[in-house]
């Protein structure tokens, strides 16, 4: 069962549940949902092989939606991004019965081409043992974006001198993670697609694979935002997501 983390209380309206991207944790969202829970009982999660929920010999997106159904007890709203965007289409085509509306934040159904190996890389050369400080293993991450190393430091456990990610089986099923499976079926909750406006993530052209899968679906981008565009533009992330969970 994955690590959860809860935050307001159930109401008459769906539950909330939150998959986080690759590399991620539930605390990555601990703001966001708490302000989503005004209205609703907000559960973030840690997905396998992150955080602190169990490592697993795979990373498969079907995997990954079994492991969202299992927490799922009456239909409920999911808001999945980036690798958490994939699992939860996959939920959706998997358990339809279990989704009320999906918003899919900055990721189609689709393979894409670029690796997330850089991250793997640089999080392998830190000397975990030797390092006493956040601040002493940022300055061992190499070759990373700007913000990239604040982002990855969150899954630090300086205390037990590891990473509270499963680098060896997200390394070893990376293909799986940047591609996307061949599911059948359908599902017509309404769902909404939001990307950042500065990324390329969801072309025009991938509505010709988004429409037969969810033919509910709309989209919509957030000016000014990219990929991770839940953490660069919050109060319009959040007031799109309210937006179209109301």
């Amino acid at each position: 069962m994955l690590n959860t983390v809860e935050n307001g209380q159930a109401t008459d309206k769906p539950d909330l549940l939150i998959a986080h991207g690759l590399f991620g944790s539930a605390r990555n969202w601990g703001v966001l949902s708490k302000r989503l829970s005004t209205l609703r009982r907000v559960v973030a999660v840690d997905m396998r092989n992150h955080g602190a929920s169990p490592w697993y010999d795979t990373q498969s997106y079907e995997d990954m939606a079994d492991d969202l159904a299992a927490l799922i007890d009456a239909p409920v709203d999911v808001l999945g991004h980036s690798m958490g965007g994939k699992a939860a289409m996959v939920l959706a085509l998997k358990y339809p019965h279990k989704i009320n509306r999906i918003i899919v934040a900055d990721i189609a159904p689709v393979a894409y081409a670029h690796t997330q190996m850089g991250p793997i890389d640089a999080m392998r050369s830190v000397d975990l043992m030797n390092v006493a400080s956040r601040a002493e293993a940022a300055a061992q991450l190499q070759g990373l974006e700007p913000g990239v190393d604040t982002f990855l430091l969150q899954s630090l456990d300086l205390k037990e001198k590891r990473w509270r990610l499963n680098l060896d089986v997200l390394a070893a099923e990376m293909d799986k993670i940047i591609g996307f499976p061949d599911v059948t079926g359908q599902c017509d909750a309404p769902t909404l697609f939001l990307s950042g406006a500065n990324s390329d993530y969801v072309q025009r052209d991938h509505r010709d694979v988004i429409k037969p899968l969810f033919p509910n679906a709309k989209f919509a981008k957030i000016p000014g935002a990219g990929h991770w565009l839940h953490a660069e533009k919050p109060r319009e992330f959040e007031a799109a997501v309210g937006a179209f969970l109301a």
